[in-house]
């Protein structure tokens, strides 16, 4: 492997390249300067970052001291919660946090709305992101069962009229309750005109026109007044436009010429680099800089056939429309993108030490892609991303505020590396390990300059709360986790301690993933309780999805909810504490088999696409055949499920292997017309089904039951054939002291 020796690191020259020739020309960085910058960078934090994770592996080991202990009563949160205070586990609660971060965006600061997660490693999905700022409300409705369908089920071939119709009344409908006429209904609107700066509506009754019940709703136009092309509306920050074409086959047949409904959607989008992506190795990790650099240029492009015609997509455009005052108003065409880097634990090979030590992989992750947004606040892209002049990198899987502070750090030094002022780069922070949640006020305090968003990953949550509690009992079934006190206290804090820190008109205050992309009806009925508890946005699985959440917004005003809630004191200590632990003689043998058959059946669907075909994020079907999207955060709570049952007992390790090749044969069933796929039952040696077996069996001693080494080794197996099971790979080659 050729790589170049820049101060304390051996670079490998594919990565040395890409940087030194794509990266950096046009940011005012020269080469010498960031790889001797970050080769400091990296020889001052790798032993500070070896030293948390020595810490976590400190305080885990004396939770399972307490848990195992003679005469321990689960039940006793209390003097639970004084041992853990004791270790240093509970921090002392900061009296008063009040952030006070700088130069935010308005999609993140001010307008509340949905926030899609896509992996960066895919440039179709990145752009269909990004551009997923406006969506089409005709269509969200018309294909999925958001309209519910009729007998004949989903709309296969041509246009259906009668569920067009339907879509279209239904819309109409929501824009009588979003927007309101004066009089009369938006259904029964035949013209729409501007006249003096209002909008105006013409029923069919030959009365005088009707207005908007609230003027200030109108909030600008295309084309002529007397004959707009578009109409754009305003509701709690969002924006709705109806479009007018009465010679398009929708707008033929409407009374008013109406085409189609756009509903501004996705205000945010993480591109990712960590949950949802397989990356491991150089080439891989090249792929994602590389995208997201085509992002901050505005130069990425994806081509795919569709209909026998080869596409191209792109960054769209802004929107420009003439204001009610006659002034030009433009905004912004894409959704505001964030970065999500990897996490403490993770180390990478692409680059390592004099020594031969990978080394910290989040490190590399922070120079690199706030490098690369250079491009966008140098005003060098083709496209705008933030207009304060701010980067935004989202940071998982921290521990506690002294973790939270080392990321502070970390970014500090690569804003003088690369010339930035202070607190340019901007931190996400990620709520989903126990002990960020039981410390999250000092979380926050610990990045008050920073940080511009927290988020319940209630995903990854739930498997670190699986693996904190593994020697205390087993746990409840994984339906039943959210029903358990800690989550509805994990949720509720998360909401009330970000308004107490003065995240309002600041900040973000998130909730996770609607998991379910073919179920939208069940979202619109569900999901619309994360507005209502205050939260400003929300992750989505689609651009449909969040065409369609966007819809919540509407319903909800979530600065006046946060306004109501900004003295609700946070859900005690001791309910988020309350261990979720479970009686097995509750449950029936065949309710053990259904569940670990269950567990089984998603580990098995996607790690054998992540291993074998080397996809990150996939819509992977269960049991039912309902798809759910799965990451390595769904993966965490399957994989340390099992292992919670197994080590208690509830299953033994012959009713897993069973499990196992029952589940391998129905996972190639669902995947038997997948390009490239290798059936699992035929290889329960190859790479995948390995993998997925050590999940499961070696699970209890994985360090808070995270999947990556795993997944790592076996899919460097997978590319590079059976040599590479001997190497070494690099999130375990570091030895924490």
């Amino acid at each position: 492997m050729s790589r170049r020796t820049i101060g304390q690191l051996r670079i490998h020259h594919a990565l040395d390249a890409f940087v030194t020739h794509e990266v950096l020309p046009g940011t005012g960085v020269s080469a010498d300067r960031f790889w001797m910058g970050l080769s400091d960078i990296v020889t001052h934090f790798t032993p500070k970052i070896l030293n948390a994770l020595a810490r976590r592996r400190l305080l885990q080991q004396a939770v399972d001291h307490l848990l195992t202990a003679p005469g321990f009563d689960p039940g006793d949160v209390g003097a639970q919660i004084d041992l853990l205070r004791t270790v240093g586990y509970l921090e002392r609660e900061p009296e008063s946090v009040s952030i006070a971060t700088r130069d935010v965006d308005a999609e993140i600061a001010r307008i509340a709305g949905p926030q899609l997660v896509v992996p960066v490693t895919n440039a179709r999905y990145a752009l269909n992101a990004a551009n997923a700022r406006w969506g089409s409300l005709y269509d969200a409705f018309y294909g999925t069962d958001a309209e519910p369908y009729d007998m004949q089920g989903v709309p296969t071939a041509g246009y259906d009229t009668q569920r067009g119709e339907r879509v279209i009344r239904r819309v109409r409908l929501l824009l009588d309750e979003i927007m309101p006429l004066t009089r009369g209904s938006h259904a029964d609107v035949a013209r729409y005109r501007v006249e003096d700066g209002r909008l105006t509506a013409a029923l069919d009754d030959g009365a005088p026109p009707a207005g908007l019940r609230r003027p200030a709703q109108f909030a600008g136009f295309q084309g002529p007044p007397d004959a707009p092309r578009v109409v754009l509306l305003r509701n709690h920050g969002l924006h709705l436009e109806l479009r007018f074409d009465p010679t398009s086959p929708i707008g033929s047949r409407d009374r008013a010429g109406i085409s189609d409904v756009i509903a501004e959607s996705a205000i945010s989008t993480i591109m990712d680099c960590e949950d949802s992506v397989s990356a491991v190795d150089v080439e891989d990790k090249i792929q994602v800089y590389r995208n997201w650099l085509g992002l901050m240029q505005g130069t990425l492009t994806a081509s795919f056939r569709k209909g026998g015609r080869l596409l191209e997509r792109r960054l769209a455009p802004d929107r420009h429309y003439t204001a009610p005052d006659g002034t030009p108003l433009v905004l912004p065409g894409r959704s505001l993108m964030l970065i999500r880097n990897v996490g403490h634990h993770m180390f990478t090979d692409a680059i390592v030490d004099t020594g031969g030590h990978p080394v910290p992989e989040g490190v590399l992750d922070a120079a690199v892609t706030a490098a690369i947004a250079l491009h966008d606040l140098r005003g060098t892209s083709r496209t705008t991303n933030s207009r304060t002049g701010s980067i935004y990198i989202v940071k998982p899987k921290m521990h506690g505020p002294e973790e939270v502070a080392l990321s502070d750090a970390l970014f500090a030094r690569v804003e003088r590396v690369l010339g930035l002022g202070p607190n340019t780069i901007k931190m996400g922070i990620m709520d989903e390990e126990r002990r960020t949640s039981a410390n999250l006020a000092a979380c926050i305090q610990a990045a008050r300059e920073r940080v511009v968003f927290i988020n319940t990953g209630f995903l990854d949550r739930t498997g670190d709360e699986i693996h904190y509690c593994m020697q205390a009992g087993p746990v409840v079934r994984k339906a039943d986790m959210r029903a358990e006190p800690w989550m509805a206290a994990y949720e509720q804090r998360n909401v009330a301690i970000g308004l107490a820190c003065g995240l309002k008109d600041h900040a973000q205050i998130g909730k996770g993933m609607w998991a379910m992309p073919d179920r939208m009806a069940d979202m619109m009925t569900q999901k619309i309780a994360h507005p209502r508890a205050g939260a400003n946005t929300a992750w989505v699985p689609s651009p449909t999805a969040a065409t369609l959440h966007a819809l919540h917004y509407h319903f909800v005003d979530v600065a006046t909810v946060q306004a109501r809630m900004e003295n609700v004191p946070p859900a005690a200590i001791k309910g988020l504490m309350t261990l979720p632990l479970a009686d097995p003689a509750a449950w029936s043998a065949a309710e053990r088999r259904a569940e670990l058959d269950n567990n089984l059946q998603g580990i098995l669907g996607y790690v054998v696409r992540w291993v074998d075909m080397g996809i990150g994020c996939s819509k992977v079907p269960d049991l039912d055949d309902v798809g759910l999207m799965e990451d390595r955060a769904t993966l965490r709570i399957s994989s340390q499920h099992v292992a919670n049952w197994l080590h208690h007992g509830v299953v033994s390790q012959d009713e897993v292997r069973a499990s196992m090749i029952r589940m391998a044969a129905i996972v190639d069933g669902q995947n038997r017309d997948e390009p490239g796929y290798r059936p699992l039952a035929d290889n329960a040696g190859g790479p995948a089904f390995r993998a997925a077996s050590d999940l499961v069996f070696k699970g209890v001693t994985q360090p808070n039951g995270y999947t990556e080494s795993t997944l790592h080794r076996w899919r460097r197996v997978a590319k590079n054939g059976a040599a590479a099971a001997n190497r070494t790979v690099p999130e375990l080659d570091r030895a924490v002291p």
